[in-house]
């Protein structure tokens, strides 16, 4: 059966027109032929409300009463026996009669909504459950009627009806919403403008952060890159420098200027615009960033600008936060900077804040290689200053000639330019270059290719000599640094990886997301298969059409293994990024295996338990059933041999001995059979309305005559259970009690009701059990002390709690004042005891507020059934004590 569809009318405070615009929409339905019904509203004596339910199916409602009163509530078994299409259930928070199907009416809508029939229902948003504080501070009333917020966010359609603070106060100051004596108060209390601002701002913000989920589903499910700056999402870029939390505290001011705000922090590392980045720092900023309600992201780019554009508008962000640059003057010449790049290729739908900082000017290193060769720019300007310095020089020469040497020098200059600038490509072609102009302007024979003395040949030739030396070494130097900051780059990633295993962030999905967030990929998938030849199936996958058949499929894939792959889609990566990406791989694949460990560590807990039970029974059949089996067969056999005699009264004494043995057999195996069913899950109670007092007595037939004594009111409420197992536990927990009671001193077993609940208390004068012990009791197979073998097979607690669970029930044990343990069996109350009335709508207080405190029966009260002498004065609820 389909699950019903759910629309929710959210207010930010009473009487701002849920119920009103719950009703119009029903009768929009109505008009369009769909069957309506209204499963429970109420209007509060307000007109106009009164007359929207004219005209539409009303369910009659279940009329209970409670404290002396008589209320009612929604019939959830009739709107279901009616089955309509669409139910009207108001006031989604509400706590419902005791009695009632269920403690709150939003449970009562979730058995509607998986019948199939769709629900409209009102709520407002202090009813929330995560606002409960916020609105206590707000309004100083703590709500105590509240619906989780999950089962909101789940509702399928959510509509918010707005009004303004004085349109409300309005309303209420011409008796709309409340009766005219109750107005001044609400008016001077609840009803302050301040509060009402207040309570509109959560709900307005709320339903807005419902909006954005729905608006980053459709974003993801249809690729949408472009920005849509339907709220402020502000992208921090952080360098790992101490200017970094300055920028974060600046992007929390500006996102609290803006409703609803987010702060996304962000460091790329393996960069030529940021410096390397602090650990230490990082993790303080980290730390800081979520303090402030804001997330923190680690991405890898090779080029900063690019990289922190693209994460940008794939957050949907309308703001990027950069520092002021710390590089000195002098530095710009190898770039205009990572904020000047942002700025001019941001486009007209981010804004870029460029904040001063006090680390502005200070100095960074040079800036960090970004491939396995130099930048582009630099190598430009490399092949630039190479070719066109020397034609340039020898230009400026021609005018004014300082001679030969001083010549070489100035030649050797331009070259190691080139080299600083471009590297050996480069420095290698200005060195010919200038070579060849030094032999042709200014070694003699001038303006020929010949060298007429031959110290002019050694001066050249070390010249050459030099700057291909210099232009080496400046390349190795360069390519040293990228390895540095590649190898710093991996480093930062593998601690990061290594820190979330030690955070036990183990969610396969979870690093499959940052393994997509890291790389700048679309999506990530880690694909298996069970043989050499076996298709490839899907252990988890992130992001936006992830590759679910092939790893060739995908942009980049990484073999873990013969039968394990991780494959990406989005861009192909450069063959150096797969050292790093074949880690998150491994790790991914021990994610999966440590996953699938677990589950079978539950299957294999899960049969270590059946051994454990398996081996208790073949124990008891081994001993405790072959005991009365024994005893059995030993007394027919004397009956049957014609050897001996037996008297009448021998006679009799073996028959009782058959008799016995078979009772005890019976038992054995019955409570064998009632564990089997539990362990399997079995057990399906009837639950039906009956007495506690037609039953209990029924249960003590096993134990001996005047063993017993009873207190079971008569004016105890009905009790919702199956009449079978209420039994049976109650005959395991009195045997139990009667077997550890010393002679000639009774069990007593007394029932009393305590708000919406019965309990029926064994109160028995043994040894009594230590509290360290008392959940040991009701495992299956315990025998608590030195419980001789022929106690029985320690069963009768373990399916006593097991069927008072199956019936919602509780069984625990507490002591009992002056010695002994008293077995506390509550199971749920079909009616409800009297008690006062309900608080109205909207109102702070619980209906089973103070119930507890009355409906405690005693020990000897008129109408009590019982077997044996007057009871003992037992307390009816006796105080734990330590053992």
């Amino acid at each position: 059966m389909a699950r019903g569809k759910l629309r929710i009318h959210l207010g930010a405070a009473p009487g701002v027109g849920k119920t009103y615009a719950m009703l119009s929409e029903a009768h929009r339905r109505v008009e369009r032929g769909t069957d309506c019904v209204v499963g429970f509203v109420e209007h509060h004596g307000r007109p106009r409300t009164e007359v929207m339910l004219h005209g539409l199916e009303e369910v009659p409602r279940r009329t209970l009463e409670y404290r002396g009163g008589s209320f009612t509530e929604m019939d959830v078994d009739a709107v279901l026996a009616r089955r309509p299409q669409v139910a009207l259930v108001d006031e989604l928070a509400h706590t419902n009669v005791p009695g009632s199907r269920n403690a709150k009416r939003w449970q009562d809508v979730e058995d509607l909504l998986a019948a199939g029939i769709d629900v409209l229902s009102t709520v407002n948003i202090q009813h929330l459950e995560s606002l409960g504080d916020v609105v206590e501070k707000i309004t100083g009333v703590r709500q105590q009627e509240t619906v989780p917020d999950e089962f909101v966010r789940r509702a399928d359609q959510i509509e918010l009806v707005d009004m303004s603070p004085e349109a409300l106060r309005r309303r209420m100051a011409h008796g709309n919403i409340y009766a005219p004596d109750k107005v001044d108060a609400a008016l001077s209390n609840y009803f302050r403008p301040g509060n009402l601002t207040a309570l509109r701002e959560l709900a307005l913000l709320w339903v807005a952060d419902r909006v954005d989920a729905y608006l980053k589903q459709y974003r993801t499910e249809h690729r949408v890159s472009a920005i849509w700056g339907s709220r402020e999402r502000i992208v921090v870029g952080l360098t790992g420098g101490p200017e970094g939390r300055t920028l974060i505290r600046r992007a929390a001011r500006l996102a609290e200027k803006g409703a609803g705000g987010e702060v996304l922090a962000v460091y790329i590392a393996r960069s030529d615009g940021l410096t390397a980045a602090s650990p230490k720092e990082l993790a303080v900023q980290r730390t800081l960033v979520e303090d402030l309600g804001g997330t923190f992201h680690h991405v890898v780019g090779d080029d900063i600008p690019a990289a922190l554009l693209d994460f940008a508008r794939g957050a949907n962000a309308t703001q990027i936060i950069l520092g002021s640059s710390r590089r000195k003057a002098w530095q710009y010449v190898f770039g205009p900077g990572v904020g000047a790049t942002v700025a001019r290729e941001s486009g007209p739908d981010l804004d870029v804040h460029i904040v001063t900082h006090d680390e502005v000017a200070k100095g960074r290193g040079l800036p960090v290689a970004r491939g396995a060769r130099l930048g582009r720019a630099r190598i430009v300007w490399g092949w630039a200053v190479g070719l066109a310095g020397p034609v340039l020089m020898a230009l400026l020469l021609s005018t004014v000639h300082l001679g030969l040497a001083n010549d070489v020098l100035l030649f050797l200059t331009v070259t190691v330019a080139a080299a600083l600038l471009g590297g050996l490509l480069p420095a290698l072609a200005s060195a010919a270059l200038g070579s060849l102009l030094l032999n042709y302007f200014y070694t003699p024979p001038v303006h020929h290719w010949t060298i007429a003395d031959p110290k002019n040949l050694v001066a050249i030739v070390i010249f050459v000599g030099v700057a291909v030396s210099v232009a080496s070494v400046v390349d190795l130097a360069a390519r040293r640094t990228h390895q540095a900051a590649r190898l710093r780059a991996e480093s930062e990633i593998l601690s990061y990886l290594a820190g979330n295993v030690l955070r036990g962030e183990t969610s396969l999905e979870a690093l499959l997301d940052r393994v997509r967030e890291i790389f700048g990929m679309e999506s990530a998938a880690l694909l298996e298969r069970q043989g050499d030849r076996g298709p490839w199936a899907c252990a988890g996958r992130v992001g936006v059409g992830p590759p679910v058949g092939r790893p060739e499929d995908a942009d980049v894939d990484v073999p873990v293994g013969d039968h394990l792959a991780l494959a990406l889609t989005g861009r192909v990566l450069p063959a150096e990024d797969r050292r790093v990406l074949a880690a998150f791989a491994a790790q991914a694949a021990v994610v999966l295996d440590r996953r699938r460990l677990q589950a079978e560590a539950e299957q294999a807990r899960a049969l270590a338990e059946g051994n454990r039970i398996r081996t208790a029974l073949l124990a008891a059949v081994s001993h405790d059933l072959r005991t009365p089996l024994a005893g059995i067969k030993a007394s027919v056999s004397s009956l049957r041999s014609d050897d001996v005699e037996w008297s009448p009264e021998d006679e009799a004494e073996l028959l009782e001995a058959i008799e016995d043995g078979a009772d005890r057999l019976d038992h054995l195996v019955g409570n064998l059979l009632d564990m089997s069913r539990l362990q399997t899950g079995t057990v399906t109670p009837i639950i039906r309305e009956i007495d506690v007092d037609e039953v209990v007595p029924m249960a003590l037939g096993g134990v001996p005559e005047d063993s017993v004594e009873l207190d079971i009111p008569e004016t105890l409420p009905m009790v919702a259970v199956d009449a079978g197992l209420l039994e049976r536990s109650v005959a395991n927990l009195v045997e139990n009690a009667v077997k550890y009671s010393p002679q000639g001193v009774p069990v007593f077993v007394a029932a009393s009701a305590l708000a919406d609940r019965v309990e029926v208390r064994v109160v028995d004068r043994g040894p009594g059990v230590p509290d360290a012990a008392k959940e040991k009791i009701f495992a299956p197979f315990q025998r608590y002390g030195d419980a001789p073998r022929g106690a029985g097979v320690g069963l009768g607690l373990a399916v006593a709690r097991g069927f008072a669970e199956a019936m919602s029930g509780t069984l625990t044990a507490e002591d009992t004042p002056g010695g002994g343990l008293t077995m506390v069996l509550t199971v749920p109350a079909a009616g409800a005891e009297p008690a006062g009335p309900l608080p109205p709508e909207d109102s702070s207080a619980d209906p089973s507020t103070g119930a507890a405190a009355e409906g405690e029966a005693t020990g000897g009260s008129p109408g009590s059934r019982a077997s044996g002498a007057t009871p003992p004065q037992h307390p009816a609820r006796p105080e734990r004590q330590a053992s």
